[in-house]
């Protein structure tokens, strides 16, 4: 493992390039069992799903009802930045890059993906246009951008550095299937700092890993991985932490899945039923982390953003001076 930038007194360490927080975790870390809610649907509206936190602990989402993107900056209770864009209410995916450009998948009958130049500006570029609706943006390290294609059962990509929005495809066929090249209903996918690429294979009810290059995956958690030893159902998101241990929405069970170098085990919402109370959710989408370590969970049908509090740092978003010398 290696991290070329520094740890300092209010983030953890991360990897040169990257826009989003990966906390490295100490073995069996535990969140706050009841949650805060964040953001609720005065917001945020109804049926939320996307989600991005950057490394300056920015808030991201889209509200399906105005289809405008809101952003929390600063540590604002209020986002105080709002992009009034004319989004359906088919924009699931969102985002950023450590040059504040912004990147939204639109799923109208034109489905689409969206370049804002900037937090502070509506002009928008279309990057591409593709046949399926769009679950899942990502872009690695090498301004590559990736699409996970709901309906077109594929992931494909396209680089950013170039003037073509040509698409490759770089997991599934398009034909829907449980084989190793096979993918049936990708939702949220996560590229690694070795390119290799994390998808939320939807229907299949499990977490598939493809290796740069490779057109087989190998099941990393879920049905039909080598050793199960968690079962999912229906998962939409996967992220990983800065040891690249997988961080799961389990949405059915309406749950969220954590590994480390002991497995994997539920760490919040962990009774496995519906409910909107500070200690559940209800079809739980995207998850991302502050650069804290606090978790944050997309609730949809309880229409809100859940912030789920680690419990070594006393959730506190204000604590300027506060180290994690534990997590060297």
């Amino acid at each position: 493992m290696s991290f070329s930038n520094v740890f300092n007194e209010n983030k953890f360490l991360f990897s040169k390039g990257q826009s989003y927080n990966q906390p490295i975790f100490p073995p069996n870390s535990t969140w706050d069992q009841n949650a805060t809610t964040f953001a609720n649907q005065t917001q945020i509206g109804t049926y939320p799903y996307a989600l991005y936190i950057d490394m300056n602990n920015s808030i991201y989402t889209i509200n399906h009802d105005n289809g405008r993107i809101l952003i929390w900056m600063n540590n604002s209770n209020d986002p105080n930045l709002i992009l009034y864009t004319q989004l359906s209410s088919a924009a699931f995916s969102i985002f950023v890059t450590t040059n504040g450009q912004i990147y939204v998948g639109d799923s109208t009958s034109i489905k689409q993906i969206i370049q804002f130049s900037n937090s502070y500006s509506n002009q928008t570029t279309t990057i591409a246009t593709v046949s399926h609706i769009i679950y899942g943006l990502f872009v690695d390290l090498n301004n590559t951008l990736y699409c996970s294609m709901f309906d077109g059962h594929q992931v494909v990509k396209t680089s950013l550095n170039s003037n073509s929005s040509t698409m490759t495809t770089v997991a599934g066929t398009g034909s829907v299937g449980s084989t190793s090249n096979l993918l049936n209903g990708p939702f949220g996918i996560f590229v690694d700092t070795n390119f290799d690429l994390y998808v939320a294979d939807y229907w299949n009810n499990r977490i598939r890993l493809f290796r740069l290059g490779q057109i087989n995956g190998t099941t990393v958690a879920g049905n039909t991985s080598p050793n199960i030893t968690i079962s999912l159902s229906y998962p939409t998101n996967v992220i990983l932490d800065g040891n690249k241990y997988l961080f799961i929405t389990d949405t059915w069970n309406h749950r969220i899945i954590g590994s480390d170098e002991n497995g994997f085990r539920c760490i919040v919402a962990c009774s496995m039923s519906s409910g909107a109370t500070s200690d559940k959710l209800s079809d739980p989408q995207s998850i991302a982390f502050d650069s804290f370590g606090n978790l944050f969970a997309v609730d949809q049908n309880n229409n809100r953003i859940q912030k789920f509090c680690l419990s070594t740092n006393f959730c506190n978003r204000e604590r300027k001076k506060q180290r994690f010398d534990i997590f060297i």
